[in-house]
């Protein structure tokens, strides 16, 4: 009895181990922030992570072993489904984790091909979470729903429309069918007025679901970075891309990807996809290719900063324009503090920051300080502005 008992506990502790190991937590890899892209071909795994990518969450093509090569070859992570391939590779730390079914919380496309079925029952996403983590407890499972995450009241999901209890973890929702919380809005390419050109959703889902995981869940986001539609007037601009992106960071995602696939008729020659849709159009595109290398190579050389623990009352900022709110996170290590903000909304403003210690301002990415005087310093912001300071 006293052997089998120790080998139990072994097999316990050893599970306990692989599970700090693989779930991502800062903790354990405080140099690593998860950059992702969305259901992407694994030829294209080297080109992304000269972008700074880093992780695939679903792959276009199916998980076997010359697509697991490519990805491991570029020292790409993967969340995938939980195939039998996956399951015969729970020594590889590059499946970083388990994927549910996306946007369970929208109106579902009929089976009979005509109109919508009603939202998924989030009993459904538990119990499958529940068989996820019965064949491998040592990895985090990821659940991505959608705009209602931050719209509570987009008409996308039909007769579940408003019901923000389907989401809580407290109410036995969908998020309780998960370890890793996300969800994806794209307002520059919205449809909807509501959202429409409104980035500050972005934050909105957030704090959505922080709240609705009880502050107990990583949450990550989608970012918008390409014309989706070629309907839509525009896409985003890479400055916009990058706000949306720090709008997330500030309040609180601890993870984000990329949406990088474009509907189109006019595809770049040699485009290898399937007639109307360029999956990997950032590949296409220099402009936001050189921009979301800035972004992402300046989180991730923060990346032990953003991993950190968020420090209280350190700093207050206000806004000389009441309709342009400046938002901001702070942080400290490595003996200095560290104060991120950003401009929820598309004006100009004065921001005046207080902070408890510190003599000079080093604003990151800029080649510019400010002198802290009385406790005080400030800076102006236009046009969803970011500026990243480093306080010493």
């Amino acid at each position: 009895m006293k052997k089998s008992y120790f080998i139990f506990i072994c097999l316990l502790l050893n599970v306990s181990f692989a599970i700090g190991q693989n779930s991502g937590n800062p903790k354990n890899n405080p140099k690593f922030f998860p950059i992702a892209v969305w259901l992407q071909d694994p030829t294209n795994a080297e080109a992304y992570s000269k972008i700074g990518i880093n992780m695939y969450v679903g792959t276009s093509k199916r998980l076997d072993q010359p697509n697991f090569d490519l990805l491991k070859k570029a020292k790409m992570k993967v969340i995938c489904g939980q195939n039998a391939f996956a399951l015969s590779h729970l020594d590889d730390n590059t499946i970083y984790g388990y994927n549910q079914r996306d946007e369970p919380d929208d109106a579902q496309s009929s089976k009979t091909g005509k109109g919508y079925d009603p939202c998924i029952d989030p009993a459904i996403i538990i119990k499958k979470y529940e068989d996820l983590k019965g064949k491998d407890p040592t990895r985090p499972v990821y659940l991505n729903v959608g705009v209602g995450a931050a719209n509570t009241g987009w008409y996308g999901r039909g007769t579940c429309t408003g019901k923000i209890d389907m989401y809580k973890v407290s109410q036995n929702g969908y998020l309780k069918g998960c370890d890793i919380a996300s969800f994806d809005i794209y307002p520059v390419n919205s449809g909807d007025k509501e959202t429409k050109e409104a980035l500050w959703y972005v934050a909105k889902g957030i704090d959505n679901l922080i709240e609705w995981t009880d502050h107990a869940k990583p949450v990550w986001c989608w970012i918008e970075c390409t014309k989706i539609d070629e309907k839509n007037p525009r896409k985003p601009t890479t400055s916009e891309v990058k706000s949306e992106v720090w709008m997330a960071l500030i309040h609180g995602a601890s993870g984000f990807g990329y949406f990088c696939h474009a509907f189109t008729s006019q595809l770049p020659s040699g485009t290898p996809t399937f007639p109307g849709k360029i999956e990997a159009a950032p590949l296409y595109d220099s402009e936001l290719s050189e921009a979301l290398i800035a972004i992402n190579n300046q989180i991730t050389s923060l990346a032990t900063v953003l991993n950190s623990n968020t420090t209280k009352e350190f700093a207050s900022v206000n806004s000389s324009n009441p309709s342009v709110p400046v938002d901001i996170l702070t942080k400290n290590n490595g003996g200095a503090h560290y104060l991120f903000a950003v401009a929820m909304r598309n004006g100009q403003t004065s921001a005046s920051f207080n902070v408890r210690s510190g003599k000079k301002v080093e604003v990151l990415g800029e080649k510019r300080t400010i002198k802290i005087k009385d406790g005080k310093f400030s800076d102006d912001f236009s046009g969803y502005g970011v500026h990243l300071y480093k306080i010493k």
